[in-house]
């Protein structure tokens, strides 16, 4: 329940620090809605938001193969039609074998870098190789 707002200026500290429990449990109540406010809200956007990217990603699945049918569609005109598409089709896998070791050396940097874990286990191994050392 809360309370409106009030001179305060001549309560005695004890009605004071009695009050104290009552204004706390309010002050974390507040932050408590308020925390689900901001994560109702956030998630709702987040929502939305992906929505959009998965109208996006639709569109563009279906924009692709237009590009690429133009693409043989232009060259045919200077190509036999075999010819055109022998060629886009060549184009993309020179840039899916790019592309895809690319991939793989960046993901043989990541099975390389030592994660937290590792570490911890590392140092305490370490520090017990040490204790033993001295004894």
């Amino acid at each position: 329940m809360t309370r409106g707002y009030r001179d305060r200026a001549d309560d005695s500290l004890l009605t004071l620090l009695g009050d104290l429990p009552e204004l706390v449990r309010n002050l974390v109540t507040a932050e408590i809605n308020a925390a689900k406010a901001w994560v109702s809200r956030t998630a709702k956007d987040a929502g939305i938001g992906s929505l959009w990217f998965v109208i996006v990603l639709f569109l563009l699945f279906w924009a692709i193969p237009v590009l690429l049918a133009f693409g043989i569609i232009g060259l045919a005109s200077w190509w036999p039609a075999w010819l055109a598409a022998l060629a886009v089709f060549v184009f993309l896998f020179v840039a899916i074998a790019v592309f895809g070791l690319l991939g793989v050396l960046r993901f043989r940097k990541v099975v390389k870098r030592e994660n937290p874990g590792q570490a911890v286990a590392t140092d305490f191994r370490l520090m017990k190789e040490s204790d033993d050392d001295e004894f």
